[in-house]
């Protein structure tokens, strides 16, 4: 049995955010009882694939997850154990924004399995909360997160973020530090990434408005001061935008990124089996040779670790320099590249402009 991933995505939220294009949307109480009654008959018609695997993590995201009642989570994790062999030792995720979850409905998402929560909590600036449609306050936030420990939660992700408009270099060093004196064992710190066909893009979409977004440089410097926070308060950096403790980086980002299989069940979940990547509703489409070792570099090199030239050569049957020579010596030149035995990895330099050097990876021309 190989071991595998389950995403469930639970489409549903209070309301959009104003930089969101996620799928997701406001719904009724009957839509969320209707869409837990056919997602979990979804889980149990994998029971033919169950038998081949063993699942190692489960993530339930969304939207937000945690607008569910907790019975309906309860019914979730009882049709997946019910269907999958589970490990033991798994780890069971779910996004929760603040003001979403009362304390019985965090104690009974305990009681289902959940032992990993994820806060949406992007800024302790109520103002900023406000400009990003935030449905929350910082004291909303706080409130919640001490009604998850007292539920039992010992591992909890916080999502920060920065480069928002109005934000200044010294309010994101005050959430990075008043995130980081709460001791969560995990803190997710994105930069806000204009997408089209939300609010966002409608005013600042093209170069609107740059004034009121922070500048290039101002960007840098949040990056730079989040590493430098962040790890003063005994986190570390294992991936682009991700940092922990020691012992709870997230597993199952970590399988992503390390191309492991996973199953995405709801509605637009994203799936990849057997070197087919297929989403809800959609004929699998197999990954030819050349796309999935272009994965295999842009995906693995966000961890701070790396890829390993011997883990490619295995899977691949070919050395990394035989297919990528030309970019790993001219990302070396550059130093935006470093190769240590066996890994090769982003250099600092390299990672203030990830997009690019793994951009360099999927143009293929060394195949």
């Amino acid at each position: 049995m190989r071991p595998l991933e389950l995403y469930i995505h639970i489409p549903f939220c209070i309301r959009k955010c104003r930089y969101c294009d996620f799928l997701s949307a406001p719904s009724t109480k009957e839509e969320r009882k209707d869409y837990v009654t056919g997602l979990c008959r979804k889980i149990r018609s994998y029971g033919e694939l169950a038998e081949a695997y063993h699942v190692a993590t489960v993530f339930i995201g969304g939207g937000t997850p945690s607008v569910l009642e907790g019975a309906q989570i309860l019914d979730i994790m009882d049709a997946v154990r019910g269907t999958f062999p589970v490990d033991a030792g798994a780890e069971v995720s779910m996004e929760m924004n603040p003001g979403t979850a009362a304390k019985e409905k965090l104690k009974t998402i305990r009681h289902a399995g959940i032992n990993r929560l994820s806060i949406g909590l992007q800024s302790t600036d109520d103002s900023e909360l406000k400009m990003l449609g935030r449905i929350h306050t910082y004291d909303d936030f706080l409130h919640t997160y001490e009604m998850a420990r007292d539920a039992g939660f010992t591992n909890i992700n916080v999502d920060l973020m920065s480069a928002i408009p109005f934000q200044s270099v010294d309010s994101w060093d005050t959430t990075l530090i008043r995130t980081a004196e709460l001791g969560p064992e995990h803190i997710s710190a994105y930069s806000l990434i204009i997408e089209e066909g939300t609010p966002f893009f409608d005013r600042y979409g093209n170069g609107k408005r740059a004034k009121e977004l922070p500048t290039e440089d101002e960007e840098r410097q949040m990056y730079m001061h989040t590493r430098m926070i962040l790890e003063e308060y005994g986190y570390h950096r294992y991936e682009i935008s991700n940092y922990a403790r020691p012992g709870y980086e997230c597993r199952h980002n970590l399988g992503y990124w390390d191309r492991a299989e996973y199953l995405g069940i709801g509605t637009g979940a994203a799936s990849l089996l057997q070197g087919y990547r297929f989403t809800e509703g959609e004929e699998p489409v197999k990954l030819s040779e050349k796309e999935q070792m272009e994965e295999f570099m842009f995906l693995g090199l966000r961890k701070t670790e790396g890829v390993s030239m011997e883990a490619f050569r295995t899977y691949f049957d070919r050395t990394m320099e035989s297919v990528f020579g030309n970019v790993l010596t001219e990302m070396g030149r550059e130093g935006l590249l470093e190769i240590e035995e066996d890994a090769v990895r982003l250099t600092d330099k390299g990672t203030d402009i990830s997009n690019y050097v793994m951009g360099a990876f999927l143009l293929g021309e060394e195949e």
